[in-house]
């Protein structure tokens, strides 16, 4: 069994006049993060691995995860191919993970992101929101083997909200 959960990085904005890989998050993108990821933190999942693209919006976002999860930072890696807003990309990447990683959490970008929650997952969302988690699970053990699994949670910032 293998699991996936992809967290579209936080709101991030768009007043500094910087490179897009150098945007920043917004407030409510440092709080949304903080919100899924102590709903994430409380189920108590075992982690293998976390991959971040190198975004600064994504970076700070797995920083978030990270450290509410008490993640160790020697199981963390910063990979180009999640830079991408197809879906082309990170689907290879994911084919090409580590068999002996079972659960791994990626953080990055739309479209790319709601096109993986769609295409391998079995319920259908029109749109990950910044801060979104989806978890999809596959029976597979081999991750280059990945198909249409099942969309195991969706966690959205705005149903944590009062």
């Amino acid at each position: 069994m293998k699991n996936l959960i992809i967290v579209r990085h936080g709101k991030s904005s768009w007043e500094y006049n910087v490179k897009d890989k150098d945007r920043p998050l917004k407030e409510r993108g440092i709080n949304d993060a903080f919100l899924v990821a102590n709903v994430l933190r409380k189920q108590q999942l075992n982690i293998d691995y976390m991959f971040s693209s190198p975004a600064n919006r994504a970076l700070h976002t797995s920083m978030i995860f990270c450290r509410e999860l008490i993640f160790p930072f020697s199981k963390f890696q910063i990979s180009n191919e999640l830079y991408d807003f197809s879906g082309e990309n990170v689907l290879s990447f994911l084919k090409s993970l580590d068999n002996g990683l079972n659960t791994v959490v990626i953080f990055g970008h739309n479209y790319a992101f709601t096109h993986i929650a769609n295409s391998l997952g079995n319920n259908y969302i029109e749109n990950v929101p910044t801060s979104g988690l989806v978890h999809l699970q596959f029976n597979i053990k081999a991750w280059s083997l990945i198909t249409k699994g099942v969309t195991k949670q969706i966690i959205f910032p705005k149903q944590l909200k009062a």
